[in-house]
């Protein structure tokens, strides 16, 4: 199952980056994405959420957009609107046309996960309904084909068939949980933690090298690069040169095992030259990060 995941956005980044720390692989048989005791994830698993279902409330309203694309409102929100570059808490599922499940948080054992809006960390049709969308709306997505998971498809792992077929409609059941606000910014660089180990306390800063494994988007060019697929984590030092600027603003002060998403604006990152084949000039870039050490030179 591990190359299926990798088909997948921030769901890919939480398994994949599960499997850099603990050396397990998620499979069909097993679900659970940390090594943990028994008891501990019988604790964690009385508090997870089920997947959503799509007829508990009364529908209220449906638009249609001419991409393909139509949202009916289970419940609408009182919130604010989201927007690129957004971080959104959300508790969803995507389905097929025939119900079955291919994707959602309660696959993870996660109440919610953090979603950022603009960056293609799903599909273009995520990104697209999630811009017409408000903290504490709770709706139904229809996706077609083309901005779901297209021609491609995802083919089943070491077996014939598909896995998703290609050009087949998805069917997104998301709440807007909350935005969520950055755990620190500086010079237009925002910072996400959405998951940390209390514990260690040991932070990156001048003397420190940081280890870390990263996926890092441009709105042109989801995803690409994938520390992950190349098997060959990141090392860091704050003297380096030739590192994006607002990738070291972003990680100084991270700890081990912290889980961040990061925002970095075009000015802190390749400005006005781009990087060639790459990002283009004057485009902000996005980072999925799992720190893996931070130690001493």
């Amino acid at each position: 199952m591990r190359n299926l995941f990798l088909y997948f956005g921030l769901t890919t980044f939480l398994v994949v980056s599960c499997e850099g720390v603990s050396g397990v692989k998620p499979d069909s048989k097993r679900q659970q994405t940390h090594a943990v005791h028994d008891e501990k994830v019988k604790s964690e698993n009385e508090n997870i959420v089920q997947p959503i279902s799509s007829d508990l409330k009364k529908v209220e309203r449906t638009e249609q957009f001419k991409n393909g694309v139509s949202i009916t409102w289970i419940e609408e929100g009182k919130g604010e609107g989201i927007n690129d570059g957004d971080v959104v808490l959300i508790d969803f599922k995507v389905t097929l046309k025939d119900g079955k499940v291919i994707d959602g948080n309660h696959l993870l054992k996660k109440k919610a996960i953090p979603f950022m809006v603009g960056f293609n960390m799903q599909t273009k049709g995520w990104d697209f309904a999630f811009k017409k969308l408000k903290v504490g709306d709770y709706v139904n997505i229809k996706i077609p084909g083309n901005l779901a998971r297209g021609e491609q498809g995802i083919k089943k792992e070491g077996e014939s068939g598909w896995f998703v077929p290609p050009n087949a409609e998805n069917f997104l059941t998301v709440q807007i949980v909350e935005k969520m606000k950055p755990a620190r910014e500086v010079d237009g660089v925002k910072v996400w933690v959405f998951e940390e180990n209390k514990k260690n306390k040991e932070v990156f800063e001048e003397g420190k090298a940081i280890e870390f494994h990263t996926m890092i988007s441009a709105k042109s060019n989801p995803y690409y690069y994938n520390s992950y697929r190349e098997r060959d984590p990141y090392t860091m030092y704050i003297s380096d040169k030739g590192i994006v600027p607002g990738l070291k603003k972003a990680l100084l002060g991270a700890k081990k095992a912290d889980r961040m998403l990061v925002f970095v604006p075009a000015d802190q990152g390749y400005g006005d030259k781009g990087l060639l084949g790459m990002v283009k000039p004057n485009e902000d870039l996005f980072y999925n990060i799992l720190v893996l050490d931070v130690r001493g030179k």
